[in-house]
């Protein structure tokens, strides 16, 4: 028998969609990730992009638990002295829909030229629209 191996080239994406209208920020980020990378698939390989396209819609709506939305807290440098930037999760939502599950899925995936690659298949919207009928997207269930 022989290693089954499939290069970037010959892998075919599939497209899927996530709804994370009242789902748990993390878990939806989490689910994103492990589509975009391809750890669902058997011929799985970490050093090569065979990950899938993933849509999240109403990214605005995902849900936290606790405190969180007051408690919780992101962090923008601008590279100069005194250039911190501090906002709390609604602050960010108010500000930026997309941001917080943005920044969730990207802390998930590999650093360097990989991740930035694999980070650009995922589309996220703050609603349930988008353009994206045509590709035909399979529904994922986030638990």
């Amino acid at each position: 028998m022989k290693t089954l191996y499939v290069t970037p080239g010959e892998n075919h994406k599939k497209w899927f969609i996530i709804d994370a209208e009242n789902r748990p920020l993390g878990r939806v980020a989490m689910k994103a990730a492990c589509l975009l990378r391809g750890k669902h698939k058997a011929h799985y390989v970490p050093y090569h992009d065979l990950g899938d396209q993933v849509i999240i819609i109403n990214a605005a709506k995902a849900a936290l638990s606790g405190n969180k939305s007051e408690d919780k807290f992101y962090y923008e440098h601008s590279g100069f002295p005194g250039g911190l930037k501090v906002m709390n999760y609604k602050k960010l939502l108010a500000r930026r829909p997309l941001a917080p599950i943005e920044k969730a899925v990207k802390g998930m995936l590999p650093k360097g030229p990989l991740g930035r690659d694999i980070f650009r298949n995922l589309r996220v919207y703050a609603d349930n629209r988008h353009p994206h009928a045509g590709q035909d997207p399979t529904p994922v269930e986030v638990k």
